[in-house]
């Protein structure tokens, strides 16, 4: 791969600006357009490649991080060091140090990923790298339904890109209250939280005493992804799928899909989010 001159640092609004023709009421004008951003991000650890995501180049260190803590490449923060990030004519290329115990363990796993946008495991050579079974979460705080939705009244306020384009997820995290203390937005759902978790870690966020918030459809990636982390409750504006309740309730996951319109469902753990958990302990 060929390396960008030295004065294209990476610095991403991570959307492009572009002319485009709109037609309305019947008339054609010309005017630009906000679009959002997508390259090829190559993962190394210790010099050897690991995968590529399509996503959208900004919160690159969060993104590293929280995507070695979620998919169980590193067990704490301190594991990961050296973070370097090259622009490259085909896309960006990011370089981290990971200690030798993980670094073996990686190659077991025989995995070199090509991820899109929509799936986060394509490639994936054996159903354990499929469908990883993360450690039971540890119980956290109660979330009362309206911390839940005053939390979702919030969210768009809080998205530029997708105000911007209208083409990107975001994952937010909230404290016990529904108050948003973290969001990250990114054209893929599976990177948008991974960056939120890399932000989380960053910011000493504990995952015990708040819940996170995701713009798009529960996936068992995206529960895997949290259980693997600690995070005790997800909240999905879209549905969930049936293998991600389930992993859910494996898990210990408080798993809520179709929370929009002062409304939600709970498919998992329901006395985490009820105010119910008081009376099963009476």
């Amino acid at each position: 791969m060929r390396a960008l001159p030295a004065e294209h640092a990476i610095v991403s609004a991570g959307y492009a600006l572009r002319d485009v023709q709109r037609w309305r009421d019947g008339r054609i004008e010309t005017d630009q357009d906000c679009i959002a951003e997508e390259l090829p991000i190559a993962l190394l650890y210790n010099d050897r490649p690991h995968v590529v995501m399509m996503a959208t180049p900004r919160d690159l260190d969060d993104f590293v991080l929280g995507f070695s803590l979620s998919e169980a490449v590193i067990d704490h923060a301190d594991e990961l060091s050296d973070v370097q990030i090259h622009a490259l004519l085909e896309g960006i290329e990011v370089r981290v140090r990971i200690p030798g115990a993980h670094a073996e363990v990686l190659e077991g796993r025989r995995r070199n990923l090509t991820g899109g946008t929509s799936c986060g495991l394509c490639g994936a050579q054996a159903l354990e790298d499929a469908v990883r079974q993360p450690a039971p979460v540890d119980a956290g705080v109660e979330i009362d339904p309206r911390a839940l939705h005053r939390a979702l009244d919030h969210l768009q306020d809080l998205q530029p890109l997708n105000t911007a384009t209208g083409a990107t997820h975001a994952a937010a995290w909230a404290h016990a209250d529904g108050s948003i203390a973290l969001l990250r937005e990114d054209v893929g759902r599976h990177n948008a939280l991974d960056k939120l978790i890399g932000a989380m870690t960053r910011a000493g966020e504990r995952v015990s005493a708040g819940f996170a918030v995701i713009t798009s459809r529960a996936s068992y990636e995206m529960v895997q992804k949290a259980a693997t982390v600690g995070i005790p409750v997800l909240a999905a504006i879209s549905a969930p799928t049936a293998l991600a309740i389930q992993l859910a309730e494996s898990t210990g996951v408080t798993l809520i899909g179709f929370a929009r319109n002062n409304s939600h469902v709970i498919y998992t753990q329901p006395h985490a989010a009820t105010g119910s958990r008081r009376e099963h302990a009476a």
